[in-house]
């Protein structure tokens, strides 16, 4: 039962990436993008607030080693998996050309879509924590930032051409390994306790990074937007604060 229920909540955090591709199709992409910098700075604003929820249980239980070299392995995971991803962009560019907005909307699809498996490991970690509502936490973090993300997915697709459904299915699609990544850890974990703090310093290493080297760097790219960003990155952790604190009144 309990590990249908991850992957129903799983789901649910990837259905959410679809609602982020509706009002691109409604309202169009140049009109939504001229808040994308606030919807990235909201995106980096939770993903910062969710891997900090991660990391308190493993440092509270003194798991420094464990937590610390699962921080590393995420970190490089993201890194390495995001400069290849470019390189094979980068080759397919030179030996089939596509349009600038083609290109953009598979790069942007499938560096989401990669990164989107540590998050499922996220929540599948949280969710076989002790901790009390850690795992409601997670689902609501990564359901809120995974909005914008379909956002980010959309804008590109719509310039491009691409229909409102195929926006809608391909946002989703960014998120399907969520469920798989988190049916993995929650399994890993209920079998092998000691994996815990491996794998929460993972996926909280592997979000930090995401947010460093694209999300930031890619929200204060536009000078006469940048107070955009810094609302949304302020005005997330704020409030993803507050529901922990709320979460943990509760418990």
């Amino acid at each position: 039962m309990a590990l249908l229920e991850v992957f129903a909540v799983a789901m649910v955090t990837a259905l959410a990436t679809g609602l982020g591709a509706l009002p691109v199709g409604w309202f169009g992409a140049d009109r939504v993008s001229r808040f994308q910098p606030l919807l990235l700075g909201v995106t980096a604003g939770v993903m910062i607030a969710a891997s900090i929820g991660l990391l308190i249980e493993p440092i509270a239980s003194a798991k420094y080693l464990p937590v610390g070299v699962g921080l590393l392995i995420g970190v490089i995971f993201l890194i390495g998996t995001q400069r290849a991803l470019i390189r094979h962009e980068t080759t397919s560019e030179r030996e089939n050309p596509l349009g600038k907005h083609a290109r953009r909307s598979l790069l942007v699809f499938a560096v989401l879509f990669v990164h989107s498996l540590p998050e499922g490991f996220a929540i599948g970690s949280a969710w076989a924590s002790e901790a009390a509502n850690l795992g409601l936490f997670v689902f609501i973090a990564i359901s809120v930032q995974n909005i914008p993300e379909g956002t980010a997915t959309a804008i590109p697709m719509v310039q491009a051409g691409y229909s409102r459904a195929r926006q809608f299915r391909a946002a989703v699609g960014t998120s399907l390994p969520q469920p798989i990544g988190a049916v993995i850890a929650f399994l890993l974990v209920e079998q092998v306790r000691a994996l815990l703090p491996w794998s929460l310093g993972f996926a909280a290493g592997a979000m930090l990074a995401l947010v460093v080297v694209d999300l930031l760097p890619e929200s204060f790219s536009e000078p006469g937007r940048r107070g955009q960003a810094v609302v949304g990155v302020g005005g997330a952790i704020a409030l993803m604060a507050l529901t922990g604190l709320l979460l943990a009144e509760l418990s």
